[in-house]
């Protein structure tokens, strides 16, 4: 089964609104897919910042713009096992070794193979706007957001300190 998300995204600050589909597939990584479909339908990811951007490699997201939403969401899941590669364009959780998925998300903006082999299972891919996430902000490379004192201040923190992050304003499942 395939789900399509809408992802209302600018990429950096002051940048104008453009849209992002992903079309979502459950055979690639039932769970994954699953927790996805799950946190988008409860807005989790509305004004959450593109935090982590490393060019023609990652662009990541997913630590909700409210400490109290992120609190909600922060157990993590099982893996699923790999079925399809991190080619460009496909969309996995991030983790932190097994069974450790929880809100973070990352598009590869290249074939990034490497990663399968580290357990990251893509569940979906990036049918439209792949373009648009690849003009995501990557000013901070030398100093980037903390992803601890996202979780703990959210959007006040990143406002402040790193202005010019992207924004993902909506995410719909169409």
């Amino acid at each position: 089964m395939t789900t399509k998300v809408q992802l209302a995204v600018s990429p950096e600050r002051g940048s104008e609104v453009g849209e992002v589909i992903i079309e979502v597939v459950s055979a690639w990584s039932p769970l994954g897919a699953e927790r996805f479909l799950a946190m988008v339908k409860d807005g989790l990811y509305e004004g959450c910042k593109v935090h982590r951007v490393v060019p023609k490699f990652i662009v990541q997201f997913g630590i909700a713009a409210d400490p109290l939403k992120q609190a909600k969401w922060q157990y993590t899941i099982k893996d699923d096992p790999p079925k399809e590669s991190n080619k460009r364009g496909t969309i996995s959780f991030a983790r932190r070794g097994d069974d450790t998925r929880s809100t973070q998300v990352f598009i590869n903006l290249g074939d990034n193979v490497d990663l399968d082999g580290q357990g990251f299972t893509p569940f979906g891919r990036v049918t439209k706007g792949l373009e648009l996430i690849e003009r995501s902000y990557a000013g901070y490379a030398s100093n980037k957001p903390d992803p601890t004192r996202i979780k703990a201040e959210g959007n006040t923190y990143l406002e402040k300190d790193f202005p010019n992050l992207g924004t993902i304003h909506r995410s719909t499942i169409v």
